[in-house]
């Protein structure tokens, strides 16, 4: 049985004291959150750094979800998010693959991904490209432009490039063509890399704001990511959800407003994350070992 050294000891120590540090720094913000989107005025008026709320209510999350512009911007995004996920893993999935073959110019589109990657077209000739395209003040301005991240491309392909060159020919000895090889070989062995890559892409699609804001003139098509950035940079909370008739004349503060908004519009994309957990870190490292 192996014995640890006092070294060891001491070097696993300090790794867990570290990791202890960082997990709080990380954990507290989100901490902070949820205890002020839960305070009364008096609670958050008093307090010069609020830990917990002595008093405990509601009224933030009452009104944010009695807002027709912050639900109709949630089902914005959750559209985005699936919709763009999907489309995302189909192009980046079916380009890695083809460029995982030997196809002839393999070399050529290969080099012309990653010239992609050093090089990027700029805000406005995109702006130009989208607008011309007549994507503009439309949802899927959010999505087709970014359907293809070249990055994770490059690693879909290298995972690709490791499943065993023999699964293809027994394939294709049984009469299989190359479609029927990516969907019923290659893509049951690539749930970990789907996985990994697919939460990738949700979390980029549901952080989104930027795009949002530079193609969408309609604030009936906003993301929450937009509407949020309203709530709490502009400081305009009743201007974006819009004034409800049950709070009209004594709305809640708009410190918890910002808070409670903030606990919403994270708390949908951080419940997907235990479901794709098993796949999740065995997908990161694939295609990682072969060059």
């Amino acid at each position: 049985m192996h014995h640890k050294s006092a070294g060891d000891w001491v070097f696993s120590s300090m790794n867990y004291f570290f990791l202890l540090i960082i997990g709080i720094i990380m954990i507290f913000p989100f901490f902070y959150i949820f205890s002020v989107s839960f305070s009364s005025l008096t609670d958050y008026m008093n307090s010069d750094f609020l830990l917990w709320p002595k008093q405990w209510v509601t009224d933030a999350y009452a009104y944010i979800l009695d807002s027709k512009n912050f639900i109709r911007s949630l089902g914005v995004t959750v559209f985005i998010t699936i919709a763009g996920t999907i489309v995302n893993l189909f192009f980046t999935s079916t380009m890695a693959y083809g460029l995982s073959r030997p196809i002839k110019g393999q070399k050529f589109l290969l080099l012309f991904v990653l010239f992609t990657i050093l090089f990027n077209a700029g805000m406005i000739p995109t702006y130009l490209v989208v607008k011309a395209t007549g994507l503009l003040n439309s949802i899927w301005a959010l999505i087709i432009p970014s359907a293809v991240s070249p990055f994770y491309l490059i690693v879909m392909r290298q995972f690709f490039m490791n499943i065993p060159e023999e699964l293809h020919d027994a394939a294709t000895m049984d009469g299989a063509n190359e479609f029927q090889i990516f969907w019923r070989v290659v893509l049951p062995l690539s749930k970990p890399a789907l996985a990994a890559f697919g939460l990738f892409y949700a979390v980029l699609h549901w952080n989104n704001y930027f795009a949002g804001i530079l193609y969408l003139n309609d604030p009936a098509l906003w993301p929450i990511q937009v509407v949020l950035r309203q709530i709490v940079i502009v400081n305009e909370p009743n201007a974006a959800l819009g004034n409800s008739a049950q709070f009209m004349e004594h709305p809640p503060p708009p410190e918890t407003i910002q808070m409670a908004a903030i606990l919403l519009a994270t708390l949908p994309i951080l419940l997907v994350y235990p479901f794709l957990q098993k796949h999740f870190a065995k997908g990161v490292m694939l295609g990682s070992v072969k060059g």
